[in-house]
């Protein structure tokens, strides 16, 4: 009987171990395309880029990208690695949309200085002080020599 009540213990502590790990939250911090910032599904496999969460559109297949207590206070309800703050107090992006390349702040808080931490213009793009202000401090190597004027220096049309 000593042994069938240590068998009984075990068992029951092992469901309790295992109803614990399963209340546990989820890390939910995950690397999406590119190495972006991401959020994890419940499937633990599926992981969507930041902009993705709270977009109207479920991108997970349980749709708790779009929960309630996650998207109803944005961007507080949010998990603060989802949300990068612009230097307007006012202002914020998606932690993916820092850094790639678009002036998503309106300020280019996004894209320079030390809140941002950008890394220079990659191979992709051609440094430049651009005339309008949907780029940054680069611009698409695409838009080189395409007859138009993007950089104030008229270096995208002569040297780029």
């Amino acid at each position: 009987s000593a042994v069938v009540l240590l068998v009984l213990a075990a068992a029951l502590g092992l469901a309790v171990a295992l109803g614990l790990l399963l209340r546990a939250p989820v890390d939910r911090f995950c690397a999406a395309s590119h190495n972006q910032t991401g959020f994890l599904c419940d499937d633990r496999v599926t992981c969507i880029l930041a902009s993705q969460v709270c977009n109207r559109v479920s991108n997970c297949r349980n749709g708790e990208d779009e929960q309630e207590k996650l998207c109803g206070d944005l961007p507080r309800s949010l998990p603060g690695y989802l949300v990068f703050s612009c230097s307007n107090p006012s202002s914020w992006v998606y932690a993916d949309q820092r850094c790639n390349g678009l002036n998503d702040c309106g300020d280019c808080s996004d894209e320079m200085g030390t809140l941002a931490a950008c890394p220079p213009c990659g191979s992709g793009w051609w440094s430049c002080r651009p005339v309008l202000y949907e780029y940054c401090s680069c611009i698409p190597r695409w838009l080189c020599r395409d007859g138009v004027q993007h950089c104030l220096s008229w270096s995208d049309e002569y040297i780029c």
